[in-house]
C-alpha cells in the first residue's frame, strides 16, 4: 500500500474553518506574510500554512468568507471537493504557483485534524518511525557578498552545514573561504526562477566556479543553456531540482535524470501528488531532501515531519525558524532535530 493510500481513507469531521495571518521580518531582508488555515471538529484543530509570497493575495483572502468545508469526509473526498473550489475567488493570484500553496494549506490542515481525531500521528498512520532530521542553514552572502554570516554561525556551532545561493558577484576569495569550511552541502543556482527577486542568470563562469570549488556538494536548479549544458550533463548525479518540481510529470520532463530532488510539500498542492512523487523518487533512485518556504507557523513543523519520515539524512533546508529571524541570537538549535515521541497529528 502506498503512503497516500494509507491516508486517503482517513476520516475527518470539520465543524468550522478559521484563519490566522502571520507577518515577520527575515534574515533575507524581506518581510514574510503567511496565512494559517485552522480546521476544527470534535474539539480539536488541524493547521496548515498558506505560504503564498504576495501580500496582495493574503489581503484578498482576508476579505473573504471562510471556505465551505464543513461536514464529514475522507481525505480523498475532501481533496475531490477542493478540486471544485476556486481558492482565489476574490481575485486571481499574482502567480499561478500560489494555487498549489493554498491548496496545500487546506489539505495539510485536513490531514492534521484527521490524524488528531484518530488519536494518532502521521508516522504511526504510515507505519514509519520518524528519525532525527539533519538540516542545513540557508543563507545569502549579502550585498556586497561576504562570508561574515557563515563565519558567525560556525563560530556559534562548528557542526552547522549550509545551503548557499551563489551569484556572479561572489568574489574569488569567497569560494576559497567557503570551501575550506567543509560545511557547504547545497549550492542553489536559482536558474529556473523567472520574474522573481531571486532570479540568477545562467552564467557559465559562475557554474564552472561552483562545480569546481565544491566538488561534493549538491547543485540545485542549474539552468540548461547551450553554454551551461556541457558543464552540467557530466554532473547529473549531483544535480538537484526544486523550483520546477510539482509532481512526477515535472521530474520526468527534466533535461537530465537528476541525482537529487528538493521536496517542498507546498509546491505539490495535494497530498496525493506529494506522496506519489516521494514514491517515484524511491523507485528511480533519486535522493531527496526537504525544503522550506520561510514558514512562520505550522508549516515549518510539517516539512520537518515529512523529512523525518522519508529523508532524514539529506541536506534538509528545514532549519528551525530562529535561523530566519533577524532578532535571534545564539545559542541556536543544533542539528539533527529530534522528533517528539509524543507528536500528534502532523506535528514534528
Amino acid at each position: 500500500m502506498s503512503a497516500y493510500e494509507r491516508v486517503a481513507d482517513l476520516g475527518v469531521t470539520i465543524e468550522s474553518v478559521g484563519r490566522r495571518r502571520y507577518t515577520e521580518a527575515t534574515t533575507s531582508g524581506f518581510e514574510r506574510t503567511t496565512t494559517e488555515f485552522r480546521l476544527s471538529g470534535d474539539g480539536l484543530t488541524g493547521r496548515g500554512e498558506d505560504v503564498t509570497y504576495d501580500d496582495a493575495d493574503h489581503d484578498a483572502l482576508a476579505g473573504t468568507d471562510p471556505v465551505d468545508l464543513e461536514g464529514e469526509w475522507t481525505i480523498a473526498e475532501l481533496s475531490a471537493r477542493l478540486d471544485d473550489l476556486d481558492l482565489f475567488a476574490a481575485k486571481p493570484p499574482e502567480r499561478e504557483t500560489s494555487r498549489n500553496y493554498r491548496r496545500w494549506a487546506l489539505e495539510s490542515a485536513a490531514l492534521d485534524l484527521a490524524l488528531r481525531q484518530a488519536d494518532t500521528s502521521l508516522g504511526n498512520r504510515l507505519g514509519v518511525e520518524p528519525n532525527p532530521v539533519r538540516f542545513v542553514v540557508s543563507t545569502r552572502l549579502g550585498d556586497p557578498p561576504t562570508t561574515d554570516r557563515v563565519d558567525e554561525l560556525l563560530a556559534a556551532d562548528g557542526d552547522l552545514e549550509f545551503k548557499l545561493d551563489p551569484t556572479p558577484d561572489w568574489p574569488a576569495e569567497a569560494f576559497v573561504e567557503l570551501r575550506e569550511t567543509g560545511a557547504i552541502r547545497v549550492l542553489d543556482l536559482k536558474g529556473w526562477y523567472e520574474g522573481t527577486d531571486v532570479d540568477v542568470e545562467a552564467d557559465p563562469e559562475l557554474y564552472r566556479d561552483v562545480l569546481a570549488a565544491f566538488p561534493s556538494a549538491v547543485v540545485e536548479d542549474a539552468a540548461f543553456t547551450p553554454a551551461t549544458t556541457p558543464l552540467l550533463e557530466p554532473q547529473a548525479d549531483r544535480l538537484a531540482f526544486d523550483y520546477p518540481i510539482d509532481g512526477v510529470e515535472s521530474l520526468e520532463s527534466l533535461p537530465v535524470e537528476p541525482g537529487w530532488c528538493n521536496v517542498k510539500p507546498s509546491r505539490f498542492g495535494t497530498l496525493e501528488s506529494l506522496f506519489e512523487t516521494i514514491d517515484y523518487c524511491d523507485r528511480e533512485g533519486i535522493a531527496m531532501y526537504g525544503g522550506g518556504q520561510f514558514e512562520l507557523a505550522s508549516g515549518r513543523e510539517h516539512v520537518q515531519t515529512v523529512a523525518a519520515l522519508f529523508y532524514p539524512d539529506g541536506p534538509n533546508d528545514v532549519a528551525p525558524r530562529a535561523f530566519n529571524d533577524p532578532d535571534a541570537s545564539p545559542p541556536y538549535p543544533s542539528s539533527p532535530l529530534r522528533p517528539s515521541a509524543d507528536a500528534a497529528g502532523f506535528d514534528f
